[in-house]
């Protein structure tokens, strides 16, 4: 059932690469901004590199430093690659992980905007799941990721390949969705919803423990008290990317949650509906994640 997930994933998320969504759109500029991005970093990206697919800004608590190498899982258009790569400057890496060819093309056509505007030449992108990042044990300081953890099947082997690829002493500054506590059950079995990040969201003391598990310590969860509807800011111009979700994924499959949806269906409007039944802020919270490999 995994495999499922993730190809409807992959297909949901190929179509918002193809859409051109970008932050001179009045709504998916709103979302950026209620999620912590400032107008200045917004302008100083691509335009197409933000698609109002943020539940935070990674960069803004990740303290990055001239020459550090930092990882972004599931980086979409580039975004806090394209901002992590301005803080670690020419001496440092940014690098992106992304499982969609589509967004992986996107956002190396912005790098090569950015590269062309004079920007250091100091980013990378590649095409893999995030359970199996294609990086070197030890070879990264920091590793970001922005609203995607909760997209993924196998959310313990995320926390072990962030573990693997991290140096002893480095960080994670993560944005995520966490639940509060368990979603309606016609919320949590609706494949929308995954897609829309919500039904693939673990409880925050589920996900504490999953980190400690794959050998963090200095585990930090917060509540970042953000506004989760303000993805209907975006209107149809987003894919949407909100709240949480109760069941495990072997859990659905037995309950036959996804036999009766496709990719086809997931449109930016199902994804409103779905997610404006109910006030998502009363059973999910964005939240911002911290943690470090011992050394």
């Amino acid at each position: 059932m995994s495999d499922k997930i993730t190809e409807i994933v992959r297909d949901r998320y190929a179509e918002v690469a193809r859409g051109g969504f970008s932050s001179e759109q009045g709504g998916v500029r709103a979302v950026a901004e209620a999620f912590g991005y400032s107008p200045e970093e917004l302008r100083s990206i691509p335009a197409e590199a933000n698609m109002g697919l943020s539940c935070g800004n990674p960069t803004a608590t990740a303290n990055l430093r001239e020459g550090e190498v930092v990882v972004d899982l599931g980086s979409g258009g580039g975004l806090d690659v394209f901002l992590a790569a301005q803080k670690v400057g020419p001496s440092g890496r940014a690098i992106g992980v992304d499982m969609t060819p589509e967004m992986i093309a996107l956002a190396r056509r912005n790098a090569e905007r950015r590269r062309a505007e004079g920007a250091a030449d100091n980013v990378e992108f590649h095409q893999s799941t995030i359970d199996r990042i294609p990086l070197p044990d030890a070879s990264a300081d920091c590793v970001i990721s922005n609203c995607v953890i909760n997209l993924a099947p196998d959310k313990p082997a995320v926390f072990r390949e962030m573990a693997r690829v991290l140096r002893p002493g480095g960080r994670l500054a993560i944005s995520d969705i966490a639940l509060r506590r368990p979603l309606p059950q016609d919320l949590a079995r609706d494949v929308a919803a995954y897609v829309g990040c919500v039904a693939g969201a673990i409880p925050v003391e589920e996900y504490r423990r999953g980190l400690a598990e794959a050998g963090f310590s200095h585990v930090e969860i917060v509540d970042s008290g953000a506004d989760l509807n303000a993805y209907a800011l975006a209107g149809g111009e987003s894919a949407c990317c909100a709240p949480a979700a109760p069941e495990a994924p072997a859990e659905r499959e037995a309950s036959g949650a996804y036999s009766c949806c496709g990719p086809t269906q997931i449109t930016p409007a199902r994804l409103e509906s779905v997610l404006g039944r109910y006030d998502v802020n009363e059973y999910a919270a964005s939240v911002r994640v911290f943690a470090v490999k011992p050394s």
